[in-house]
C-alpha cells in the first residue's frame, strides 16, 4: 500500500475511500483539499497509480470497480468526475472537470497569487463542469479529457486525443479535436 497514504490517514488528514481490494501504487497521489474522504472513491479491485485530486472549493471523484488509473495520470476535480466500471485509463492521461484557473487575466492572476499566499481559495469559479466516463471505456497514453464531456460504454479514445465533445457508445475517436474513427463491429462490444 501506498505509503504517503497511511501517513496522511494516521494524520487524520483526508484521502479516500478505498473498497475491497482496491490499491495504489507506489507513485499514486491523493490530494483531497476537500476535507472529507467520501470526496475520493474507489470501487473494488481498482489499482491507482496516478493522481486523484478534489480541490478545497469543491469536487468528488468516483471510481467504479475493476479500474486501472495509469501512472502519471492525473485526474482533478472541482465538480464531479465519475469513472464507471472496468475502465482502464494509461499513463500520462489528463482528466478535468474545470478550467483549473479563470479566463480573466487579471483574475488568473488573483488566483495564482492566493494559491501561493494561502492555499487553494473556498470560492472560485472555473466553469466547472462534470465529466462521466461509462463502463469499459479505454483512454489510451497521453489523451485529454475535458470538462462537460460524457463518454459512452465501451468506447475507445485514442493516444494523444483531444477530447472536447461527448463520445458515443461504442466508437472509436482520435485526434485533437477527437473526431469518431469509427464503431467497434458486433463481434468488439
Amino acid at each position: 500500500m501506498n505509503l504517503n497514504y497511511w501517513l496522511q490517514r494516521l494524520s487524520f488528514r483526508p484521502t479516500c475511500v478505498l473498497s475491497h481490494h482496491a490499491k495504489l501504487g507506489r507513485k499514486a497521489s491523493i490530494l483531497n483539499f476537500g476535507g472529507n474522504n467520501n470526496f475520493i472513491l474507489i470501487g473494488a479491485y481498482s489499482f491507482i497509480a496516478g493522481q486523484l485530486c478534489v480541490f478545497r472549493h469543491g469536487g468528488k471523484i468516483s471510481i467504479g470497480d475493476w479500474c486501472y488509473i495509469g501512472e502519471g495520470t492525473r485526474v482533478w476535480s472541482s465538480c464531479s468526475v465519475y469513472i464507471g466500471n472496468r475502465v482502464l485509463i494509461a499513463h500520462n492521461v489528463n482528466i478535468f472537470d474545470s478550467r483549473t484557473h479563470p479566463i480573466c487575466p487579471r483574475e488568473r492572476h488573483n488566483h495564482f497569487r492566493t494559491i501561493m499566499e494561502t492555499g487553494w481559495p473556498l470560492k472560485i469559479n472555473l466553469g466547472e463542469k462534470p465529466v462521466t466516463i461509462s463502463d469499459d471505456v479505454w483512454i489510451g497514453a497521453n489523451a485529454i479529457i475535458l470538462r462537460d464531456v460524457t463518454i459512452g460504454m465501451g468506447a475507445i479514445i485514442g493516444a494523444a486525443s483531444v477530447v472536447t465533445g461527448d463520445v458515443a457508445p461504442f466508437t472509436i475517436v482520435s485526434g485533437n479535436p477527437a473526431r469518431m474513427v469509427r464503431e467497434l463491429a458486433e463481434e468488439e462490444r
